[in-house]
């Protein structure tokens, strides 16, 4: 069975329909797949109903991925099968959502002020699907729209780092709250790509007492080393592991599409289910 619990769509910052996922999904001959935009679930109903649609036999699990903020850390906490109904996590999303907007204001409002460049936020909104995540690969996208001439490596190397005069730190939920929203939702609460962060077994340990259920291991930015690394800590702690591709849009250099690369056991899905289960008789 293959499977790959970490894809994006163009409701955050990937640049495939959900339609296009579920079918590219089929296409590389996965068997499960996990739609996880950053602090939104929009994309799960469309991809659900094409699947339904189409006749598709594909498995899909209802994800988020949710950005947050720790000590000057970003943390992405991956969720699955939350019930999407939740007071709670609807009150999240819609915290996240109006804090990016928030951001994205602020910042254009630095470009125009400090170095003169007028990008408007409609032109940052219509390169997001309606009702998706605004981030800073938008606005960095519609820099290089407004000035042809620039890169996008020359954009984000000036304006889209934590040094850059018009950066702007979005309010967001700490990784604690997200945790324990996501399991009071009724679903199991990851930290993702742990790998980025050197306080990954502290933080690990601190977020297991609000429920912190998983650890993704498997993610194509993990040496093997690393990989085995968070499966021994997991296991050690009593953690289920998962894993993805983590995917945004094909390779710029080639065009390979590297969803379903990331090789992800059989048995993470089997123990993703069981987990679920033990949630629900909880």
């Amino acid at each position: 069975m293959k499977v790959d619990l970490h894809i994006h769509t163009y409701y955050s910052d990937g640049i495939y329909s959900p339609e296009k996922i579920v079918d590219t999904a089929d296409q590389v001959g996965l068997d499960a797949i996990a739609i996880t935009d950053h602090d939104n679930i929009l994309a799960y109903d469309i991809a659900r109903k094409h699947l339904d649609e189409t006749g598709s036999k594909l498995e899909l699990i209802r994800g988020i991925e949710v950005n947050t903020l720790y000590k000057n850390y970003e943390v992405h906490i991956l969720g699955y099968f939350m019930n999407p109904n939740d007071n709670d996590f609807q009150a999240m999303i819609k915290a996240q959502q109006q804090a990016r907007i928030k951001q994205a204001k602020e910042i254009l409002a630095l470009l125009s002020k400090k170095e003169g460049l007028k990008v408007k936020f409609e032109d940052v909104k219509k390169l997001v699907a309606e009702g998706g995540s605004i981030g800073r690969p938008h606005i960095a996208k519609a820099i290089t729209n407004a000035s042809p001439s620039t890169s996008l490596i020359d954009v984000y190397a000036k304006y889209i780092n934590e040094n850059s005069p018009v950066y702007v730190q979005r309010k967001t939920v700490s990784p604690h709250d997200a945790v324990e929203i996501i399991y009071d939702a009724g679903g199991i609460p990851v930290i993702a790509h742990p790998h980025d962060l050197d306080i990954a077994e502290t933080l690990i340990k601190e977020l297991m007492t609000c429920g912190l259920r998983g650890i993704e291991a498997y993610h194509r930015k993990h040496t093997p080393a690393c990989v085995e690394y968070f499966s021994s800590m997991a296991e050690e702690l009593g953690l289920i592991v998962t894993g993805g591709s983590d995917f945004h849009t094909p390779n710029i250099i080639n065009g390979q599409i590297n969803l379903g690369k990331s090789f992800v056991p059989e048995w993470v899905y089997d123990k993703l289910i069981k987990e679920k289960k033990l949630i629900d008789m909880a």
